[in-house]
């Protein structure tokens, strides 16, 4: 059966970071193993000397699953007294692929905070980077990526994203920081319920005359249960017509209205959100490679399912479509991603 035409019917919203991120990172007597110490090693094997053997490190750099990410950006200090992020920006630069290796020596909530830092960089927020970072998250999720920021930056990551937003996308943004999902309960997530928010919506949003309501309507999207979320939208179906999808897209416009639908995308119909997310990234003219980048190396342990919705939606599998826009040491970091998550057949 298609993996985008199931409603998407789980009582959370999915975690992106894996369950051994979340106990990981509470765990402060690390056993490394002499695994992650060896890989240590060749990354230091491949960065010695005069030049980098950049063939060797994408092969090291590019088999480390999330765990061994997070180990590996902890061990590397401990033996060699240098942070592995500095390193990656020492040898390879700040090019598509040194920025790609620089998130891969990360954590993968520290490469998040890093990704959050590099979109409100300069002059203006690149807000395409940046919501799908924030917007559609579990509450776990949302609590260690707040966590990390501030010991990464001493800064509140709700005050940060604040400062850099305006508009009804600071308002999605701000609800969605709050990690404040629901967990779904039968006595009060009722149908009887489901309609009177389904009315409480449309009163958020194309029910005002004028300008539409975003921090009522922006709550109900963030706090909602999935489950609930689908019963909310078969409501409102059924009352006006269309979707929430539709309803956002009556209601909103420009960099709001995409964050909105990917909010409620991530809680609905997650892999197929991700997967035109990889898509958008390279849509135009031009590839949006740090978008890309960003995709690949958050969405790491859920590839396998995005591939498959990638598949069903585009004709083309996510190999296909990275060999298409991309080339050279950037390319072989990104296949070698894929290569640990969907084998090529």
């Amino acid at each position: 059966m298609s993996i985008i035409n199931n409603a998407y019917d789980k009582l959370l919203t999915i975690n992106i970071y894996p369950d051994t991120i979340h106990t990981e990172a509470k765990d402060l007597s690390q056993d490394f193993g002499i695994e992650i110490d060896d890989i240590c090693k060749d990354i230091y094997e491949a960065c010695k000397g005069w030049g980098t053997s950049n063939k060797r490190l994408i092969k090291t750099m590019t088999s480390l699953d999330s765990e061994k990410r997070h180990k590996v950006s902890l061990r590397y200090k401990e033996m060699y007294e240098k942070d592995l992020k500095e390193l990656m920006k020492k040898e390879v630069g700040n090019s598509h692929y040194g920025q790609a290796l620089k998130y891969l020596s990360l954590s993968p909530a520290s490469a998040d905070c890093s990704m959050i830092r590099k979109a409100c960089d300069g002059l203006g927020t690149n807000e395409l980077v940046l919501y799908p970072i924030i917007c559609g998250r579990s509450n776990k999720d949302m609590d260690l990526l707040k966590l990390t920021f501030y010991k990464m930056y001493t800064k509140d990551l709700g005050s940060y994203v604040r400062s850099e937003l305006s508009g009804n996308i600071s308002k999605l943004a701000t609800s969605c920081l709050q990690g404040a999902e629901a967990e779904f309960d039968n006595d009060y997530h009722t149908i009887e319920q489901a309609i009177e928010d389904a009315k409480e919506f449309y009163k958020a949003g194309q029910g005002r005359w004028f300008t539409t309501d975003g921090k009522n309507l922006f709550k109900l999207l963030a706090e909602s249960p999935p489950k609930y979320l689908k019963m909310i939208n078969d409501a409102y179906a059924d009352k006006y017509g269309y979707t929430l999808f539709k309803a956002l897209e009556k209601n909103l416009g420009g960099i709001a209205e995409d964050a909105a639908l990917f909010t409620i995308g991530m809680k609905l119909k997650p892999y197929e959100t991700v997967a035109k997310l990889i898509k958008k990234a390279c849509a135009g003219l031009g590839t949006n490679e740090l978008l890309l980048t960003c995709c690949l190396i958050r969405y790491f342990d859920i590839l396998p399912q995005v591939n498959t919705a990638h598949i069903e939606l585009f004709n083309k599998s996510i190999r296909d479509r990275v060999n298409h826009e991309t080339s050279g040491n950037y390319n072989r970091v990104l296949v070698g991603i894929l290569d640990q998550v969907v084998p090529e057949a």
